[in-house]
């Protein structure tokens, strides 16, 4: 499981370094006034408005991937494994055996009734 968050952790920091690359790269609504003047867009490798979708296309794939692995994340962040039974596989675990009270004798303690914890247990009746 670590290693599964460890890749989707390096899959959404490529994706976030790679959608802040594209932006920077691409050239915002003004810059299309410049190309109308001959600035020299239209050789470029892509062509004229080429470059443009290009980039605005692999800026939402990458921007998809990163949603994605952010869901992602969270979904292995907030899994919780059930408890694991340890070492004793389960088996319940008893309290010790209550010890007899000073001067009595095993057999009387063991046969005197066992008073209620709960509220109002000290009150005489």
């Amino acid at each position: 499981m670590l290693y599964l968050k460890t890749l989707i952790i390096v899959v959404q920091l490529l994706s976030a370094f790679g959608v802040i690359g594209l932006v920077l790269l691409q050239h915002g609504k003004g810059a299309d006034m410049g190309a109308a003047f001959g600035s020299g867009a239209s050789g470029s490798l892509f062509g004229a408005t080429g470059s443009a979708n290009f980039l605005s296309r692999t800026t939402a794939v990458l921007a998809a991937v990163f949603f994605i692995s952010t869901l992602t994340l969270t979904y292995l962040g907030s899994y919780k494994p059930a408890a694991s039974a340890g070492l004793l596989g389960g088996a319940a675990v008893t309290a010790p055996a209550a010890h007899p009270a000073v001067g009595t004798s095993a057999s009387a303690a063991a046969s005197a009734p066992v008073a209620s914890s709960g509220p109002g247990s000290d009150v005489p009746k």
